[in-house]
């Protein structure tokens, strides 16, 4: 039996090269993983139960604030202004409870005004058509200094026991603080809206083509207005959470926590550009800047070098995508041989 080897016509087209690079969700995964397990056996408490407890308490509102703005970046938007929202939602549930408002009350205020400050946002940003990264940049400094108007530099820290207990309280005797698992919930509901529905599909339509996205019949404007409408109560939710686990209200609570945020977001693989990545990588990214955050901090590395990694790690999202992209670009262009 004899196979025929002859070579392909000429004109014919060569075989197409299969793509063999890993999802940018699955590579951090990876990391995350080697990075658990490496630092369980070189960093003395790092896998205790109790260190466990902590690092998710500090992940949560990264993970939290992630869900909407993971959305927003999809459509290839940004907000920047979510730290601050989080600092005035905190500042302003701190001076209603001096006025003596139960926090019942305080809390669905709290998030109605997160509404209010993404849909300025939003309107700036949809209906003016003014680029949103100029607009956030702008409320961050804005909301930040509402926020210092509203309570000043003092601190409210007399909430109810109940409340604050709750806010850093386990599940049992496991170390895994109650509130993952709302969070749980809030990240599989978004999941679903991102993965398995025509909403999704519409947002990274939009991130591709914004005008292909709408002459397929998607109100873009509308859409991205509720996009930063829901990342503002999400972001209020997350300002009442930071103040209960800390039990005090202050206006420069949460400072910063945009980089953080933002740096989970593009180390799990969504492209800055919109239009690409997963929820996967993006709750993967909030693990693994947080577990290298709490890691340091378990061998003494001061906070100001703790910024600098989170810096270092923002800057290595933005440019790796960028040089795996020319990489593979160069491959395929190579001739078959």
């Amino acid at each position: 039996m004899t196979v025929d080897t002859a070579p392909a016509p000429a004109g014919a087209a060569a075989p197409a090269r299969r793509d063999r690079t890993l999802p940018a969700g699955s590579v951090i995964t990876t990391f995350l993983v080697l990075f658990l397990v490496v630092a369980a056996f070189s960093v003395e408490g790092f896998a205790s139960t109790r260190n466990a407890g902590f690092l998710l308490l500090d992940v949560v509102v990264i993970a939290l604030i992630a869900l909407p703005l993971t959305l927003i970046v999809v459509t290839g938007e940004i907000d920047l202004s979510v730290a601050s929202t989080v600092g005035l939602c905190s500042a302003v549930m701190g001076q209603l409870w001096v006025a003596g408002l139960p926090l019942e009350a305080i809390v669905p205020l709290v998030l109605v005004l997160g509404g209010v400050l993404g849909a300025v946002n939003g309107f700036l940003v949809t209906r003016l058509g003014l680029p949103s990264l100029a607009v956030t940049i702008g409320t961050l400094a804005l909301y930040r200094g509402l926020a210092f108007v509203v309570l000043g530099d003092q601190a409210v820290a007399d909430f109810p026991r109940a409340w604050t207990t709750w806010a850093i309280s386990s599940i049992g005797s496991t170390g895994i603080p109650t509130v993952v698992v709302p969070l749980l919930v809030l990240v599989v509901l978004t999941g679903v809206v991102l993965h398995a529905t025509p909403v999704g599909r519409a947002l990274y339509a939009m991130g591709n083509s914004e005008d292909a996205a709408r002459f397929s019949g998607i109100d873009v404007a509308r859409t991205k207005l509720w996009l930063f409408v829901v990342t503002g109560v999400v972001s209020a939710l997350g300002g009442v959470y930071w103040t209960l686990r800390y039990g005090s209200a202050r206006a420069d609570n949460a400072t910063g926590l945009e980089l953080q945020v933002i740096a989970a977001i593009l180390l799990g693989g969504v492209s800055i550009f919109g239009g690409s990545g997963g929820l996967l990588g993006v709750i993967a990214g909030a693990l693994l800047l947080g577990s290298v955050r709490n890691a340091l901090q378990l061998v003494n590395v001061p906070s100001d070098v703790l910024n600098i990694v989170t810096g270092v790690l923002l800057i290595t999202a933005v440019v790796a995508p960028q040089v795996a992209a020319r990489v593979k670009g160069r491959r395929r262009r190579r001739p078959a041989s």
